[in-house]
């Protein structure tokens, strides 16, 4: 099945467009077993009504949803937990140790986002912050492993992108739930059989050692499909994760060697850019330059950002 904006993957689960800034950037998951169901990620504030109409297509009553699973607490992906929580009676939030209070208390996150987006563009984006009662909460440790109708899902501790970020895999599927450590593919790139891949190295908590770590633990798994927040289900894994291995060393390379330069943040955009650009082409060469460019418009600078604040911390040790 597949509607303007949920589709259809395998073994009843259902990618969820949350409709954050443009179609196909942030996705969410709904895993249906047996009609007992639960969301990996959520989106924002305003992504909850995507999500309850999807429910209400598919005869889930929100009574049947056990679990809500944000992969870490950034807002595109964990922006309308409480939201959601507020609409399913019996759901558990899951989330990473790191993460959990600033679910059951978002005061901090809610003063952070603004500082950096404005009060006025935070409404615009995210809307609002709802605190989820802490009783309802289950903190995911690593190798934490839940039951869903008789459908293991097991949570794993996964860093690099974030320090509060957990992946879940989900056996019945062969695949794991990966928010942002497996990176970013835009199906805008798609080229026959090929996925582009690249990760992303947003503020604050970039750590290139642990995400190379995180990557090789998802292949001791041999998945066989991996589900990005950005965007949707990807194949392929050794490969596209001998790319991302690839891709974190070269950005690493890119900031280095702008460090200690006066315009060090806009070599550093420059240079990311233009290694992702080509590098994307070369995966598929029918695409624009400029459309390219726009597409990862956002990422770049996000990038830029969360390499600079990862060099001033490698300096500061």
């Amino acid at each position: 099945m597949s509607t303007p904006y949920f589709t259809d993957l395998v073994e009843n689960i259902a990618c969820i467009d949350t409709g954050y800034y443009r179609p196909n950037l942030a996705a969410c998951y709904l895993i249906n077993h047996g009609g007992v169901a639960a969301f990996v990620d959520t989106g924002t504030y305003y992504s909850v009504p995507r999500l309850l109409e999807t429910l209400k297509i598919k005869n889930i009553p929100k009574a049947n949803v056990a679990y809500v699973m944000p992969t870490h607490v950034h807002l595109d992906h964990a922006g309308g937990v409480g939201e959601l929580m507020r609409q399913l009676p019996n759901a558990s939030l899951v989330v990473h140790p790191r993460g959990a209070r600033h679910l059951i208390d978002p005061q901090k996150l809610t003063a952070s986002a603004v500082s950096v987006y404005g009060e006025e563009a935070f409404k615009e984006s995210f809307g609002q912050l709802i605190p989820v009662p802490e009783e309802r909460v289950i903190i995911a440790e690593d190798e934490t492993s839940l039951d869903l109708n008789g459908r293991s899902l097991l949570f794993l501790d996964t860093p690099g992108h974030a320090r509060h970020h957990y992946s879940v895999y989900d056996e019945t599927s062969n695949g794991f739930f990966t928010g942002d450590t497996f990176g970013l593919s835009y199906r805008e790139l798609d080229y026959k059989d090929s996925s582009y891949i690249f990760p992303t190295t947003t503020p604050v908590q970039f750590d290139p050692e642990a995400w190379h770590d995180s990557i090789d633990r998802y292949l001791t798994y041999n998945p066989q499909r991996m589900y990005l927040t950005h965007f949707s289900m990807v194949g392929n894994v050794p490969k596209l994760a001998e790319e991302l291995h690839r891709k974190i060393d070269k950005l690493v390379e890119i900031a280095r060697e702008a460090d200690g330069a006066r315009n060090r943040h806009q070599r550093i955009l420059e240079a990311m850019t233009n290694f992702l650009m080509m590098d994307a082409m070369s995966t598929n060469p029918s695409v624009n330059l400029n459309d390219c460019r726009a597409l990862y418009a956002l990422d770049l600078e996000l990038n830029t950002q969360g390499l600079e604040v990862w060099l001033d911390r490698e300096a500061s040790k």
